[in-house]
């Protein structure tokens, strides 16, 4: 056997997984001629075919075979394909922006063209030669969207505002898409919050975390109840099939044991979310940091009176409890050369001004000086127990006055040494 053949069947076998073929309409031949293999081809990344065959969906590496028929690509003219779909927060500002600064990092020059309400093209041109490099085409609707079209195959990669659920893993899996929680699946692309709006105009400035799960229950139905007017509530979220709409179930109504109740206002958009909230001088909803508009954010307060405003820092270090990760799910498939070198300049310096600058929180590490830190130690004072004297709060202070705190936060499962 050829090392060619060897490097061919190598190839045909690390990337098998199970699948049933489709219509055959490119046929793939090593270059001895010995060695063929027919069946759908899925996509083709400039260096490696994707192809469903017999044996299932396989990777060939493209410099060792001659590909026949219909679907064949022109591998003197090829343009990169990329498929992003799900959440619409994530589509309509920040990808985009993140494509036009890796474009303009990279010499290149970026069109876009919008062909519906949830559906553009980002195409991206050699400056220099005007030869056109790659094409992403965005599906922006929401997180369950985005899962759907992956698993269909007509996504590569997936925007979400919250964790990948059991069912959707095994799914993917079933699907041969690999493990979605495995390392190299996914990444925090930039940092968000789930976090409590009102009017200007409504007294209330601050809610408990309880109280809020209590709000939309309907267990708590009127403004007296909460330090405000004597006035009914009036409810807004996000539709449920949002990943911001579903990160308040799973962050805020859960940990309560509440379910929302009945007649809420749902909205698709979050920008009109904030919108309707800030002209009622009666209604509270909760939206995205990065969409809260003219509406007034509510402090969270906490049982021990503890309270923190959601803000950059402390959305960054992760101290504001409802924070909320803004991840890209990949499947176990090579992508276009030009979309892997798009993903790791995501994690760079450059990228991370981009997404500060867009609105959203960066994961930039930063220094924040004691000076910047006088929530932190009024909480600290606030619950300090009889045990703890004033000399050893003045002791604490005295240590850590010449230090800086870190915005990277490492933190553990209770009881585990896992992250």
């Amino acid at each position: 056997m050829t090392l060619k053949r060897a490097a061919l069947y190598a190839a045909l076998f690390l990337f098998s997984v199970s699948g049933v073929a489709r219509a055959q309409d490119v046929s793939l031949t090593s270059r001895d001629g010995e060695v063929e293999l027919t069946g759908t081809l899925l996509g083709f990344d400039g260096e490696f075919y994707r192809i469903e065959t017999v044996y299932g969906e396989m990777t060939v590496d493209g410099s060792g075979v001659l590909c026949d028929g219909p679907a064949c690509p022109n591998l003197q003219d090829f343009v990169a394909e990329v498929s992003v779909s799900g959440s619409a927060t994530m589509g309509a500002v920040l990808m985009p922006a993140l494509i036009e600064g890796f474009a303009l990092r990279n010499g290149m020059r970026t069109e876009r063209d919008d062909i519906s309400a949830t559906r553009f093209n980002y195409k991206i041109f050699n400056q220099a030669t005007e030869k056109l490099a790659a094409n992403f085409q965005f599906h922006v609707t929401n997180t369950d969207e985005g899962f759907s079209d992956l698993l269909i195959n007509e996504a590569d990669i997936v925007m979400s505002l919250r964790e990948i659920r059991p069912s959707e893993r095994q799914r993917a899996r079933d699907a041969g898409m690999g493990d979605l929680t495995g390392p190299n699946r996914s990444r925090v692309l930039a940092l968000d919050a789930v976090v409590p709006i009102v009017s200007s105009g409504n007294p209330v400035r601050s809610i408990s975390p309880p109280q809020l799960a209590g709000v939309f229950a309907g267990e708590i139905d009127n403004w007296s109840d909460l330090g405000g007017p004597d006035a009914p509530i009036d409810l807004h979220l996000p539709s449920g099939k949002t990943g911001l709409g579903q990160a308040v179930v799973d962050q805020i109504m859960k940990p309560a044991q509440r379910e929302v109740v009945s007649g809420v206002v749902r909205h698709v958009n979050g920008v009109d979310l904030a919108q309707a909230v800030a002209a009622s001088p009666f209604a509270i909803g909760v939206a995205s940091y990065a969409e809260t508009g003219d509406a007034q954010v509510l402090t969270l307060r906490g049982e021990c009176g503890f309270s923190l405003r959601a803000a950059r820092r402390t959305i960054k270090t992760e101290d504001y409890p409802l924070t909320a990760p803004m991840f890209l799910y990949l499947p176990a498939r090579r992508l276009p050369k030009i979309a892997r070198e798009f993903l790791s300049y995501t994690r760079g310096a450059s990228a991370q001004i981009v997404i500060r600058r867009t609105g959203f929180v960066d994961q930039a590490a930063e220094e924040i000086e004691i000076s910047d830190q006088g929530d932190r130690f009024a909480n600290a004072i606030t619950t300090a127990g009889a045990e703890v004297s004033l000399e050893e709060l003045q002791r604490m202070t005295a240590t850590l006055m010449p230090m800086a705190r870190l915005t990277t936060s490492f933190r553990f499962e209770t009881g585990s040494i896992r992250l």
